[in-house]
């Protein structure tokens, strides 16, 4: 990936803190929307080419439900929360408590607003932690949501945010309910000349060399 991808464990270590700090943001907007205790927590986070976002999902065939934005401001990108359709029928039914028609080859209208809701909290948390993390304006387009195959939302994402990247910020994110787990992925896409600012804001030399 060439000398800027060469992070160690402080350069992994400030992008896991931003993930963890998104997760308690939207960890208290979720228990308060749901009226329950809802955990999470951020197990990994990667840089990853923006060709191998198919590949993390499972495919570029793999269908998956995904809240997608456009980030504009001193770090402009977009960004993507992604499950695919085991994890969001897991989601509704455990953590909202929807039963969902296993035999239903798509989710109805409510199903679909409820996904929307969440997706809209967890980037809305994410991009407000890293916001503060770094101390860049960041504000977030109206936040919209597709179901298709991942190649083809990746795509058609990329063509309506407008601006296309070369890496993707990666961050998984796990919910908890008991002993119940979901998992979720999030990506933020800066564009190309983003990324110095974004890491330079981090305290992340931009050569990778720390």
């Amino acid at each position: 990936m060439g000398e800027f991808f060469k992070f160690g464990d402080f350069q992994l270590d400030v992008l896991r803190e931003v993930g963890n700090i998104g997760a308690g943001h939207a960890t208290t907007a979720l228990s308060k929307l749901l009226q329950k205790e809802i955990d999470m927590k951020v197990p990994q986070v990667k840089i990853i080419h923006f060709d191998e976002i198919a590949d993390f999902l499972g495919g570029d065939e793999v269908v998956v439900i995904t809240v997608f934005l456009r980030v504009e401001g001193d770090c402009p990108g977009n960004m993507f929360f992604i499950l695919d359709f085991s994890s969001a029928r897991n989601l509704l039914e455990q953590l909202l408590g929807m039963k969902v028609d296993e035999e239903q080859e798509g989710f109805t209208e409510m199903e679909l607003s409820a996904l929307h809701e969440i997706g809209n909290i967890l980037t809305g948390s994410y991009l407000s932690s890293l916001a503060d993390f770094t101390n860049l304006n960041l504000q977030p387009s109206v936040p919209a949501l597709a179901i298709d195959m991942a190649g083809a939302i990746l795509s058609y994402g990329l063509i309506a945010l407008g601006q296309n990247g070369d890496y993707a910020l990666t961050i998984d994110t796990a919910f908890f309910e008991g002993n119940e787990q979901v998992q979720g992925h999030y990506f933020f896409i800066p564009d190309p000349e983003s990324f110095e600012k974004l890491f330079s804001s981090l305290g992340v030399p931009f050569d990778g060399n720390y």
